[in-house]
C-alpha cells in the first residue's frame, strides 16, 4: 500500500512545483494508487477547508500565493517608468501582491488597464512581491464604473449610474469592501463572469450617500477618470517648494498690477497694469503690462510635479470644487497672484500707439506685489461712478488707464474685423449642502471684454 504524505510533504510539493498542482500530479510524485487516493482526497479537502489551500478547477493553490501563470491588470508606470501590474483576482487574506513586468525587446507597449497573461516569478528583499513576463495581451480593462451597490447574502450587485450601461455587476462577497446597502461606490473587473451569467467586480471606493447634491460632481469625476488626488511624491515636492526672492529677477513691485476676477475665483492666474506713454513720439500711446504666474519656476522639467500635471493636462472646475492640476501649495498659494505679498511672475511689456496698433514688446522675468485682486463688478462700478472703498483708490491710477488701452485695442480690433463670439455664460449657485439654488446668464460687462483683450 502506497504511504499517504502528511500535510506538510504536500504543502511542500505544491511551493515547490507550483505548475504540478493537480491532484493526478500530486498522487504521481508521492506514488499513490488505487483506494489511496480516497485519503489523498481527504487530506486536500481538510487542507482546503483549513485555509492552506485553494482549489481552481482541478488544481489546488496556496491561496496566499499566485500561479505561476495569471491574469495581470497592468496598473501603470511609476515615477521611475517601471512598469506594475496586480492580478485580477486575489483571494488572500495578505497585502494584494504587487508584480513588476519585465518587458522584452519584442513585446508590445502596455499601458494602464491593459489585461494581461504573464509567467510569474516570486522574487524576496524588493518591494514588488513577483516579477512577470509577457505571455500575451488579452484586451483592455472595461472601464471603471460608479453605481449604487445592492447588497445581498452572497455579496450583492451595482446597478451602474451610467444610462449606456445595460447589466449590472455582480460583487463577491469578498469583494464589497465593506460598502452598505445604497452606497455610491466605484468598481472594476474582478475576474470571470459570475454564476448568474453578470460580470464580476471588485469594489474600489466607496463614494457616500448617492443623493447627496454634491455627489454629482464625485459621479462625474470618478465617471471620466479624472485623477483627484496626488502621489505622495508629488505632494512631497509641492511642500517642499519656497516662495521665490529677488534673485535673478527684475523688481517689479512698484508696478500697481491688479488681478480682475469674478468674485468667486479660486486664484489668481493673471495681472496687468497701465499708463500713458510719456514718449513724445508716441502721443496718445500706451505701455501695457500682463504678468502671469511663474509656474515653471517651481515646476521643473521631468519632476514629479512636471509628470503628473502633463498626465492631467489642466484643471477642472464643477459647482461645488475643483480638481487642480497642480497641488493646492501651488495652485492656491505660491502660484497664485494674491495681493499683497510677493509672487514670482513672467510679464510682458507692450507699447501701443494711439490707435491700439503694437509697436513693440519684451519680456521680463520678475517679482511682483499685486496691490489688490479685484473682481469684475466693483471695476465695472468704479467706471460708473460707483466706486467701493477697494476701487476708489485704483480709479484715477489704475483702472481708468486700463480702459483707455483697452478702447484703443478694441478700435484696433473693430478694423480687423475678426470673428467675435460674444456669449453668454452661466453662473450656477449653490447652497452650503451643495443644492442648486438658481442658473442665471452672468451679466457680460467692459471690465470682462477687457480682461479678455
Amino acid at each position: 500500500m502506497s504511504n499517504i504524505p502528511t500535510k506538510k510533504e504536500i504543502l511542500d510539493w505544491i511551493e515547490q512545483n507550483p505548475t504540478l498542482t493537480a491532484k493526478r500530479d500530486i498522487a504521481k510524485a508521492f506514488g499513490i494508487k488505487g483506494a489511496a487516493r480516497i485519503d489523498l482526497k481527504r487530506i486536500l479537502k481538510e487542507l482546503e477547508a483549513e485555509g492552506h489551500l485553494e482549489k481552481r478547477k482541478k488544481s489546488y493553490n496556496d491561496p496566499e500565493r499566485l500561479p505561476p501563470v495569471s491574469v495581470l491588470l497592468v496598473t501603470g508606470p511609476d515615477s521611475d517608468g517601471d512598469l506594475f501590474a496586480k492580478p485580477m483576482e486575489w483571494g488572500g487574506e495578505g497585502v494584494e501582491p504587487v508584480v513588476l513586468l519585465i518587458p522584452r525587446a519584442s513585446d508590445p507597449a502596455l499601458g494602464a488597464g491593459d489585461r494581461i497573461l504573464a509567467r510569474l516569478t516570486l522574487v524576496k528583499g524588493e518591494a514588488h512581491h513577483y516579477e512577470g513576463r509577457l505571455i500575451r495581451r488579452i484586451g483592455s480593462n472595461p472601464k471603471k464604473i460608479v453605481g449604487i451597490f445592492r447588497k445581498h447574502a452572497e455579496g450583492g450587485r451595482i446597478q451602474p449610474i451610467d444610462k449606456g450601461a445595460d447589466r449590472e455587476w455582480a460583487v463577491p462577497a469578498d469583494y464589497t469592501g465593506g460598502a452598505r446597502d445604497g452606497e455610491l461606490v466605484e468598481a472594476e473587473l474582478a475576474g470571470p463572469k459570475s454564476r448568474m451569467g453578470l460580470p464580476r467586480a471588485r469594489i474600489l471606493e466607496r463614494l457616500g450617500d448617492p443623493s447627496a447634491p454634491k455627489a454629482v460632481s464625485l459621479i462625474a469625476i470618478h465617471q471620466h477618470a479624472i485623477p483627484d488626488d496626488f502621489p505622495d511624491d508629488v505632494v512631497a515636492e509641492a511642500d517642499e517648494a519656497e516662495p521665490k526672492g529677488l534673485k535673478g529677477r527684475e523688481d517689479l513691485r512698484h508696478l500697481p498690477l491688479v488681478t480682475i476676477d469674478p468674485s468667486d475665483a479660486r486664484d489668481h492666474d493673471d495681472a496687468c497694469f497701465a499708463e500713458a506713454d510719456p514718449d513724445p513720439k508716441n502721443a496718445g500711446g500706451h505701455i501695457l503690462w500682463v504678468a502671469i504666474a511663474d509656474v515653471a519656476a517651481y515646476v521643473t522639467p521631468n519632476s514629479a510635479l512636471d509628470r503628473e500635471a502633463r498626465k492631467r493636462g489642466n484643471s477642472t472646475y464643477f459647482p461645488d470644487r475643483v480638481v487642480p492640476m497642480l497641488p493646492d501649495v501651488l495652485s492656491g498659494d505660491l502660484c497664485s497672484l494674491h495681493e499683497g505679498v510677493d509672487r514670482a511672475c513672467i510679464a510682458v511689456r507692450m507699447v501701443l500707439d494711439a490707435d491700439g496698433n503694437k509697436l513693440h514688446h519684451d519680456f521680463h522675468r520678475a517679482l511682483m506685489r499685486s496691490p489688490a485682486s479685484l473682481h469684475y463688478e466693483e471695476v465695472q462700478d468704479a467706471m460708473d461712478g460707483q466706486a467701493n472703498e477697494r476701487a476708489e483708490p485704483l480709479l484715477e491710477t489704475v483702472i481708468k488707464p486700463l480702459y483707455a488701452a483697452y478702447a484703443a485695442l478694441a478700435a484696433a480690433r473693430e478694423r480687423r474685423q475678426p470673428l467675435d463670439l460674444d456669449l453668454p455664460e452661466r453662473r450656477i449657485e449653490l447652497d452650503d449642502d451643495g443644492t442648486v439654488r438658481s442658473v442665471n446668464f452672468r451679466m457680460r460687462l467692459d471690465a470682462h471684454r477687457l480682461i479678455e483683450e
